[in-house]
C-alpha cells in the first residue's frame, strides 16, 4: 500500500471521550457475550439441555457475531461510526434482557443469535472509529487500551455468573445485565462523529460494490489474511477460556470460589498484556509483539496441558502459569490497530468487521471441536487445541508487512 499526496490533518491527541465511550461499549459487549459460558450449568440444569445443545449454544452468539459484523461494518461506512454504535449497543442489550425470558433451546437460541449480532457489530465500529481519531504514533495504544476492555468484561462476568447467580438465578442476572443499553443513549448524545468518515461521504459503496473495489484494487488477500489470522489467534482464545469454567470445576476438581479466583488471574493477566501490548506494537512492531505474545500463551497452555498435576499441589506456580497465559493472551489487543492500517477508509469498517468477526463466527465450531478432542485424548486433547492455534499465530502474522507508520487517511492500494 503507498500513500497518496492528498493533504489532511491529523490527531494531534488521544481522543478521550471516543476511547472511553467505546471502551464501555466493548466491555459490556464482551461481558455479555463471555455471560452465558459462566451461566452454563444452571441453564442446563432448568432448562435439560443435552452436551450437544450446550456445546451449539455456547457457539452461537460467536456465529452470529460474524454475520453482525459484515452488516453492522457495511452500515457503519455508509451511515457513520456513532450511528451504528448505537444501533449494536441496543441489540446485545436486548438479546441479554430476553434471554432471562427463555423457557427452551429454542428461544434460548434466538435469543444468543441476536446478542451475537449485536456483539459482532460494536466491535469493529469501535475500533475503526478510535483509531481514525487517534494520532499515528498512538494507534497501537489506542487499540490495546480499547481492547483491555475484553478482560475486564469477562473478569465481571466471572464475579457475576459464579458468586451472584447462586443467591438471585441466571434469569435475574440476564435482565440486570440488560442496562448496558444505557450506554447507547450515552454515546448517541456524547460521542463525535469520525472527521476520516465525514470525507469520505462520495465513496460510500454498497457491499457488492465494496468487495468488487477490493478485488480490483488488490484488497481481498489483505482481507483473507486478517480473516485467517483472528481465526488462529481468536481459536486460541476461545477453545481455551469457554471450557476453563468447566475444567476447573470438572477436570480439576475445583470448587466455584477458587474457579472464579484463578479465572480473575488469568485475566487480570490479559489486562496488563494487553496494555503493554499497545506499547511493544507502537516501538517494536506488529509483527514482533503477536509473535512473542502467542509464545507465552502457547507456553503456559503446554504446562497445564501436560503437568497440571504437578501444578495443582503448588497454588503460586498454578497461579502463575494461569497469570501468564492471560498476559500472552493479550495480543488480541492488537487487531484494531493491524486491521485498519490494512484498508482505506471508505471501506475500512466494513473489512474490519468481515475479517475479524467472520473469524470470531468461525468459533461456533470451537465448543465441538473441544469436546471432540476431550472425548478423544482427555484433558490434554482439549487445551491442545489453543496450544496449537497459538503457535499458528505465531507463524501466520509474519504473511502480513510492518504497518505501523501508516497513514490512514492515505492508504489507496494494496
Amino acid at each position: 500500500m503507498h500513500d497518496s499526496g492528498a493533504a489532511c490533518a491529523k490527531p494531534e491527541r488521544f481522543p478521550m471521550r471516543v476511547w472511553l465511550i467505546s471502551f464501555l461499549g466493548w466491555t459490556f459487549d464482551f461481558y455479555d457475550l463471555i455471560l452465558f459460558s459462566f451461566l452454563l450449568i444452571p441453564i442446563g440444569r432448568d432448562l435439560k439441555l443435552s452436551e450437544p445443545q450446550e456445546a451449539t449454544l455456547l457457539g452461537v452468539a460467536l456465529g452470529a457475531s460474524g454475520v453482525g459484523g459484515i452488516l453492522f461494518g457495511y452500515l457503519s461506512d455508509r451511515y457513520g461510526r456513532k450511528r451504528v454504535m448505537t444501533w449494536t449497543i441496543g441489540l446485545y442489550s436486548l438479546g441479554t434482557a430476553l434471554t432471562a425470558f427463555s423457557v427452551g433451546p429454542l428461544s434460548l437460541l434466538a435469543f444468543r443469535l441476536l446478542t451475537g449480532l449485536g456483539v459482532g457489530g460494536e466491535w469493529a465500529v469501535g475500533h475503526a472509529l478510535l483509531q481514525e481519531a487517534s494520532p499515528q504514533h498512538m494507534r497501537g495504544r489506542a487499540a490495546a487500551f480499547l481492547q483491555a476492555g475484553e478482560p475486564l468484561g469477562v473478569g465481571l462476568a466471572a464475579v457475576v455468573g459464579l458468586l451472584l447467580t447462586p443467591l438471585i438465578g441466571w434469569r435475574w442476572v440476564f435482565l440486570l445485565s440488560s442496562a448496558s443499553a444505557v450506554l447507547a443513549f450515552v454515546a448517541r448524545r456524547h460521542l463525535p462523529e469520525s472527521a476520516l468518515w465525514d470525507r469520505q461521504a462520495e465513496k460510500r459503496l454498497s457491499p457488492a460494490a465494496a468487495l468488487l473495489w477490493m478485488a480490483r484494487n488488490h484488497f481481498l488477500a489483505p482481507l483473507l489474511k486478517g480473516w485467517l489470522l483472528g481465526v488462529f489467534k481468536l481459536g486460541t482464545y476461545w477453545t481455551c477460556y469457554i471450557w476453563l469454567p468447566k475444567f476447573l470445576q470438572n477436570q480439576f476438581h475445583q470448587p466455584i470460589g477458587r474457579s472464579a479466583l484463578w479465572i480473575l488471574t488469568a485475566q487480570s493477566g490479559q489486562l496488563l498484556g494487553m496494555l503493554l501490548f499497545g506499547y511493544v506494537a507502537d516501538r517494536y512492531g506488529r509483527r514482533q509483539a503477536y509473535t512473542v505474545y502467542s509464545l507465552l500463551t502457547a507456553a503456559a497452555l503446554y504446562l497445564l496441558a501436560f503437568h497440571w498435576q504437578q501444578l495443582l499441589p503448588q497454588p503460586a506456580l498454578f497461579w502463575t502459569v494461569m497469570f501468564a497465559m492471560g498476559l500472552g493472551s493479550g495480543c488480541t489487543a492488537g487487531f484494531g490497530a493491524l486491521l485498519a492500517e490494512l484498508f482505506p477508509t471508505h471501506i475500512r469498517n466494513f473489512a474490519m468487521g468481515t475479517s475479524y468477526n467472520c473469524a470470531r463466527g468461525v468459533q461456533f465450531f470451537a465448543p465441538h471441536l473441544v469436546s471432540a478432542c476431550v472425548a478423544l485424548w482427555g484433558l490434554r486433547g482439549g487445551l491442545g487445541v489453543p496450544l496449537a492455534l497459538a503457535l499458528a499465530t505465531a507463524s501466520w502474522v509474519w504473511v502480513f508487512p510492518e504497518t505501523r507508520r501508516r497513514n490512514l487517511a492515505h492508504i489507496t492500494s494494496e
